[in-house]
């Protein structure tokens, strides 16, 4: 088994670290991660968002209502709690009146860390969670995660949502301008291209391969230079 970086959670011979480097986007991240989340760290990106946000977290769980740290972030009046969540009525960066609600708060975000059918688990098992104001995109995105199929395109990983949140704050003034969340997408290139690399190298024998034959997992996969 290869040695673990405990930071990024990557196997030291590919971990991210080194590609990334923390910003303070004046936005408080937590990730909810589901407990099996927290054992596929092979296509997870959670830890990357958080080695790349300041002052973000991660909790891992099924049963969040009685969770005590959440629930003394979700009580802390410094903060205005938003679920990251689509659905009719919630706030997006640019709708009228949100940089309003946020006057003299800060943004803590509640994103959900984990496979969508794991997600709609945790919302089924948590229903408080969207009593809570909903924040969704206003953007249409497309996740660059080629190797992991989502039910839907409109689906994205976890760093590509934080990634994509700090766009649109700073797009309508919500977030500092210098701020440059780049080097999170970085990370997550390089370690789309640590995967298929290793893809790769399974097929070819280079290295052990953890797949019974199956063609779909025995075709080598070009690996994209996100030029």
């Amino acid at each position: 088994m290869s040695e673990l970086c405990y930071n990024c959670f990557k196997p030291k011979s590919a971990c991210l670290c080194s590609y990334t480097k923390e910003i303070d986007p004046g936005i408080k991240f937590v990730l909810l991660m589901h407990q099996k989340e927290a054992k596929r760290q092979r296509t997870g990106t959670g830890h990357i968002a958080k080695i790349s946000l300041k002052d973000s977290e991660i909790l891992v769980g099924f049963e969040f209502e009685h969770n005590k740290r959440l629930q003394e972030l979700l009580s802390d009046p410094q903060y205005f709690p938003v679920m990251m969540y689509p659905g009719e009525e919630a706030w997006t960066a640019k709708k009228e009146g949100f940089g309003d609600v946020l006057k003299g708060k800060k943004l803590l975000v509640l994103i959900l860390d984990s496979t969508w059918f794991c997600a709609r688990k945790l919302i089924e098992h948590n229903p408080f969670l969207l009593k809570l104001p909903r924040l969704s995109f206003y953007g249409d995105y497309r996740s660059i995660f080629t190797f992991k199929h989502e039910p839907r395109p409109e689906y994205i990983s976890t760093i590509e949502s934080c990634y994509y949140l700090i766009k649109e704050m700073q797009e309508n003034g919500l977030c500092p301008a210098d701020v440059d969340p780049e080097p999170m997408m970085n990370a997550f290139k390089q370690m789309i291209k640590f995967q298929l690399q290793a893809e790769n190298e399974r097929i070819l024998g280079i290295r052990p391969n953890s797949h019974s034959y199956d063609a779909k997992y025995n075709k080598l996969r070009e690996i994209p230079t996100f030029d």
